[in-house]
């Protein structure tokens, strides 16, 4: 197992995505050498505290390569001290990004991808075609559409990481347009989709039908032109909406306390959600900072989570609870009272929704792979999402 270790260098973005949960953006707050480097002298000298076996170094904004020239410093310093310090992460560890692609091609950038390219994960940002990016994903200030921008600079991140995956996500207003956005992804060149409904409370009535409707089309698509035997799309899941394994069913969803984010004041966090810029009503839940290290009574109660704690008895009981997923942060944001105990249930009806489209998908997937004698060759060559490798 790998741990998420996340810099939060900037609070600044080029854009202001309309479903971004980040609600405190900003230009002042940016992560100083001097705070950084004390966040790793700190998790590298605390080596017994840190057991997992690898370690991602993951960075988020705002926009993160905003701050490229920190960046490149932080991972510098990283490579010496895990090297000089014979750390047990020396040989396994990755850099990861998702990023909005604007300033991809800039030289700075491209220079540190030279650089570190063998332990790079870099994911580029775009929504779909044209119509449905533009929705959300628009500069501030001005409004204007991004995808131009972006869209530019997919050829170049494709020829450096072929088999990279994107990340497209739907809220009410784009829902119409889910199937052709897939699909223009795949067409240039991605192979490997993530999509996911936000989390907040945004959804209004019949956008569950719609956005079935929407996710069939898209199966259809999928099947009739046989994108499955090399495209991704992770709507499409077999082991999503069962009822919950007796073996597995207490499992917490979310990695929430697993893993630690620091920000521009040092602060420690048991997951970028719980910053204060990333909170509509609640006070950021602070669980150490680099001065004093983790508190771990802070930490205690994300530790102790699981599904029942936190759940309605109705999802424990769910015929079709498998894969309905939550965000930690989201719930207790979204909760009566301070607690990380009262589960978020916005998206039930749109999970519920995914899940008949999902059933449609695999029942006219395995008709025509046994009409056509291929289910086994299938079987043993189904594509697998680079995430999912992870």
């Amino acid at each position: 197992m790998r741990k998420t270790i996340t810099f939060i260098v900037t609070k600044d973005c080029q854009l202001a995505c309309k479903y971004c949960y980040l609600i405190g953006k900003n230009n002042k707050e940016r992560m100083s050498w001097d705070v950084a480097k004390k966040a790793i002298d700190y998790i590298l000298s605390h080596e017994d505290d840190f057991q997992d076996e690898g370690i991602i170094w993951d960075f988020i904004g705002g926009e993160p390569f905003l701050e490229i020239d920190l960046i490149d410093k932080i991972c510098d310093y990283l490579k010496e001290q895990m090297f000089t310090r014979n750390h047990h992460w020396f040989d396994n560890y990755m850099f990861a990004f998702t990023t909005n692609g604007l300033n991809y091609n800039s030289e700075k950038l491209q220079n540190y991808i030279a650089k570190n390219k063998d332990h790079l994960s870099i994911t580029i940002t775009i929504d779909g075609t044209e119509r449905k990016h533009d929705i959300n994903r628009i500069y501030k200030g001005s409004g204007k559409g991004s995808y131009k921008d972006v869209v530019k600079n997919i050829p170049l991140w494709l020829t450096q990481f072929p088999k990279a995956s994107t990340k497209i996500t739907i809220s009410s207003e784009d829902i119409p347009y889910i199937k052709e956005s897939v699909m223009h992804v795949y067409d240039l060149g991605i192979h490997d989709v993530h999509i996911n409904c936000v989390f907040e409370d945004v959804f209004k009535e019949g956008d569950d039908l719609l956005f079935e409707e929407q996710v069939v089309a898209l199966a259809d698509e999928i099947i009739d032109k046989d994108y499955y035997k090399d495209h991704v799309c992770s709507f499409f899941d077999e082991s999503i909406g069962k009822p919950l394994d007796p073996v597995y069913r207490n499992n917490n969803w979310c990695g929430a306390g697993r893993m630690l984010s620091i920000d521009s004041a040092g602060n420690f966090y048991p997951c970028t959600r719980f910053a204060q810029y990333s909170l509509r009503d609640k006070k950021a839940w602070i669980i150490g900072n680099i001065e004093e290290g983790i508190d771990q009574n802070k930490l205690r109660p994300f530790l102790l989570l699981d599904r029942c704690t936190q759940s309605p008895q109705k999802c424990i009981d769910c015929e079709v609870a498998s894969g309905c997923a939550w965000c930690q942060g989201e719930n207790y944001d979204a909760a009566e009272i301070p607690t990380l105990y009262q589960r978020a249930t916005a998206i039930c009806k749109m999970h519920k929704a995914q899940v008949r489209a999902n059933n449609y998908y695999w029942n006219k997937l395995y008709r025509k792979l046994e009409l056509e004698g291929l289910r086994e060759e299938f079987e043993e060559n189904r594509p697998v999402s680079n995430q999912e490798m992870c």
